[in-house]
């Protein structure tokens, strides 16, 4: 059977294409279609349908505009209510896209409406499942993020929705197929995706936790529940974007793409309080920004942290790129729902520095100067990884503030003592050394490649935690 998944890293996210004697079909597509079109174009075929496996949170389809340019019929699950014209399968109807069979198998837990579906090659033979979140490799989907919309719903109800789903309709399915699912490692979907992105169910049946034959409802719900962390803020605007629709990516870029010259950007964002973001990486940041200005460099996972750190899709946002990178981080952001990017800083930063204007810096240190600084106990280190790496090592000492919780947590960054960020590799803890400098922060330093090269040193360093310093 023919089928090609599309990966795009940034979002650990999958979508997948099927094509068959002239007709395609595109399961849960990102934001920008052109690259499903071309796709389509070199087999010379019509994109006949638009496959959706639930309503995303994570990131915001591309169905609209696939149905507008390509003339493509959307399809969603069982008890699915989008606000525009769709197509609600029921549980068990066939579609047919060339030779091909797609068969609708109405999964609910991670939303109600989930669907995952049954593809059928022209032989008649089942060859694969798209699971959307029911089932990830190592994983299932998180019952938490659906509450967040519909209000009567519990994370508990969904994961009892979840057991069955997979016990009565997943599990007893060939184990010979291929499970294609909608995310991989680095989603916040899920808890303990696999960096694999495709495996048969037989083996996922014998090494996924969720899928033991001998676990109770009960116990499947506990575990599924348990070390469950709050999803980013954006999910739920997200979600109802995917709903109830959205402005054509063409807009948005016509809108976003304003070449600003220096004296007009600074105008522009005194005027109308647009967050400046600066997507340059760590490195270049350090050495020189934009008073006020937040650093999440395009060459991370980028989205994400635009959802985690920008808690409202609807913020105005003028950009700070390399040059020519422009329209990359205006359709990274829009993958997100952030549409209001209102223009960008023409040259980039440089042109801010050739204009003579005011500009910040970060201080940073190796990790051999953090050596040296170690030995002088007055010095505070303050470590922006995840909770679970902090656990797994850290350096003695150090105490933990999650860079999504850092806005929580202010207080304890000291305003006039000096203290010392780092992450793993300097990506994150730059982002929040822009965070601080914004809000009046300066006596601090930021260690440059982080973790990775806090490793190579004889800084002490312990798996213990002490509950006085986790958070």
């Amino acid at each position: 059977m023919k089928i090609e998944q599309i990966y795009t890293g940034c979002l650990a996210h999958a979508a997948y294409y099927i094509e068959s004697n002239g007709e395609a079909a595109v399961f849960d597509p990102l934001r920008e279609v052109q690259p499903y079109m071309d796709r389509a174009q070199i087999d010379n075929a019509e994109i006949k349908y638009v496959f959706e496996t639930h309503f995303h949170a994570d990131f915001v389809s591309g169905h609209l505009d696939l149905r507008k340019k390509a003339g493509a019929q959307i399809v969603f699950g069982p008890g699915a209510q989008p606000a525009y014209e769709s197509i609600i399968a029921e549980d068990g109807q066939i579609f047919k896209v060339g030779d091909y069979k797609v068969k609708a198998i109405h999964t609910p837990g991670h939303t109600m409406e989930s669907t995952t579906y049954l593809l059928i090659d022209e032989n008649d033979k089942e060859h694969g499942i798209i699971t959307g979140d029911t089932l990830f490799i190592g994983d299932v989907g998180r019952p938490d993020l659906a509450q967040h919309v519909v209000s009567d719903l519990t994370e508990e109800k969904l994961a009892g929705h979840l057991y069955d789903s997979l016990r009565n309709k997943i599990m007893p399915l060939n184990d010979d197929l291929i499970v294609y699912p909608n995310h991989g490692a680095g989603s916040a979907c899920g808890k303990m995706m696999s960096k694999e992105t495709t495996d048969t169910l037989g083996n996922q049946k014998r090494l996924n936790y969720a899928l033991r034959a001998d676990m109770t409802k009960e116990e499947f719900i506990e575990a599924l529940l348990t070390g469950l962390t709050a999803p980013p803020g954006y999910f739920p605007q997200n979600v109802l974007m995917n709903i109830k629709g959205y402005e054509s990516l063409d807009t948005i870029m016509d809108r976003a793409k304003k070449s600003l010259n220096p004296e007009e950007f600074e105008i522009v964002a005194n005027e109308t309080g647009a967050l400046m973001l600066d997507t340059r990486d760590a490195e270049d940041f350090a050495k020189g920004f934009i008073p006020n200005s937040i650093n999440i460099g395009l060459e991370g996972s980028f989205a994400q942290w635009v959802g985690e750190m920008i808690p409202d899709v609807k913020q105005e946002i003028l950009l700070i790129t390399y040059p020519g990178k422009e329209e990359e981080a205006i359709t990274r952001l829009s993958r997100v729902g952030y549409d209001n990017a209102n223009g960008y800083l023409k040259g980039g930063f440089d042109s801010w520095k050739e204009s003579k204007k005011e500009f910040e810096t970060v201080n940073r240190i190796t990790s051999i100067e953090l050596e040296k600084e170690y030995k002088k106990e007055e010095s505070l280190l303050i470590d922006v990884r995840k909770k679970s790496e902090f656990d797994s090592e850290h350096v003695i000492g150090a105490i933990n503030i999650p860079l999504n919780q850092i806005n929580q947590h202010l207080a304890q960054f000291p305003k006039e003592a000096p203290f010392i960020l780092h992450c793993a590799g300097g990506y994150r803890s730059m982002i929040a050394a822009s965070i601080l400098k914004q809000r009046g922060w300066d006596a601090f330093v930021d260690v440059i490649g982080g973790f990775d090269k806090i490793k190579e040193t004889n800084i002490p360093k312990s798996e213990y935690i002490c509950p006085t310093t986790m958070l």
